[in-house]
């Protein structure tokens, strides 16, 4: 049982202490600096929504007052099957010759739409964003010095949970959020980011491929063929979009399921990602296929604490059970006061590793995640 106890401790510390340490370490000893220039190339911002009424105005509104060239930024909207008022508001913004609506009465699903906006697109580089969140005015200006070196393919900008007047929140998603910020950019700074931040990235339209149909990364799987053709994925925090931290219990858990979900669909779309082509398999293998087994981990390590009589195990035990305990607080929403902020985190812990048991659930069962706003 110690072997498993220990293989267990191990899982779990390496994926959440050890892969960012070494990532730490390898910023240190083999920094490679993105070599930025007052780069303005052509931009289409691209985006697919459905029923998005309360938000699409706004949005637009948002990219076509962006701080860059007005000559040079276009705006390219799918609309995935609507049934609300969204198209009637894009006809009115289709008024505006910066602004193209591809209008699709049957929905297909977001990479569908990716695909048609994409081969809409005029662009040199594309602009991936979402309808909800909002982008600060300069972010795009800032990603786009980034395409001034010719190694780079792609640059992810910052999601920041919270409020642009009052900042980022620092409980819940908001605390694991940070973290896995601080882990794409130890890989930006030696290397490239396994993945993008879906709310505000951007990349070289020729270095992109269709999307398989019902792609759920496409976060994921676009910049991943930005890392198969020989270019970097960067991260660049000056970059920021703003969302809302908290969009309810039940919403933000069916989120997480569904890009937990994603990253099994991944290896099935996509194979080659565990292959030699992939340049960047140890940094995809860490960061988003190691968390999928933490949470079998944590019930190994759990039922070894048990079964292991010596004092060094009871204890163990003893903390787990406590970390449980408080996170069951936190779920109930009962106060324990200096020790809140460690329920939250506890909360958030225990949360993300469900939504993973249910995501190997969906995928073994063959049970699909849908797209949905």
């Amino acid at each position: 049982m110690k072997w498993v106890f220990w293989l267990a401790a191990s899982m779990v510390g390496y994926s959440y202490l050890g892969y960012p340490a070494w990532l730490w370490l390898r910023s240190r000893w083999s920094p490679r600096p993105v070599r930025r220039s007052a780069s303005e190339p052509s931009v289409s911002a691209v985006m697919v929504v459905r029923n998005e009424e309360t938000a699409i105005a706004r949005k637009l509104e948002n990219l076509l007052t962006l701080d860059y060239p007005q000559e040079k930024l276009e705006v390219v909207v799918v609309s995935d099957g609507s049934s609300d008022g969204t198209a009637e508001i894009l006809a009115e913004f289709a008024r505006n010759p910066r602004v193209r609506v591809v209008m699709k009465e049957v929905p297909q699903g977001k990479a569908a739409g990716l695909n048609d906006a994409m081969q809409s697109a005029r662009g040199e580089v594309l602009l991936f964003t979402d309808a909800r969140q909002q982008i600060e005015r300069g972010a795009l200006r800032a990603l786009a010095e980034n395409f001034g070196d010719s190694e780079v393919g792609a640059a992810s900008g910052e999601l920041m949970l919270g409020d642009p007047a009052s900042g980022e929140t620092g409980k819940g998603m908001g605390l694991y959020w940070r973290i896995e910020k601080k882990i794409r950019e130890l890989e930006s700074a030696s290397g490239s980011v396994a993945g993008a931040t879906g709310a505000i990235y951007c990349a070289r339209r020729e270095l992109l491929d269709s999307l398989p149909e019902g792609t759920i990364l496409d976060d994921v799987l676009l910049p991943m063929q930005v890392v198969r053709k020989g270019s970097r994925v960067i991260f660049d925090s000056r970059a920021r979009a703003w969302d809302v931290p908290d969009l309810g219990d039940r919403r933000e858990f069916s989120r997480k399921v569904r890009t937990l979900s994603g990253n099994y669909q991944l290896l099935q779309l996509a194979p080659w990602l565990l292959s030699s082509q992939n340049a960047i398999r140890f940094e995809f293998v860490s960061h988003k296929l190691s968390r999928l087994a933490v949470p079998f981990a944590l019930l190994a390590l759990l039922l070894a604490s048990m079964f292991l009589p010596q004092p060094f195990y009871r204890a163990a035990l003893a903390a787990q059970l406590a970390f449980y305990v408080l996170s069951l607080a936190a779920l109930g929403g009962i106060k324990v006061g200096p020790l809140s902020r460690l329920a939250d985190a506890a909360r958030t812990f225990v949360v993300l590793n469900l939504a993973a048991l249910v995501a190997f659930v969906n995928f073994a069962t063959g049970r699909k995640a849908v797209w949905v706003r």
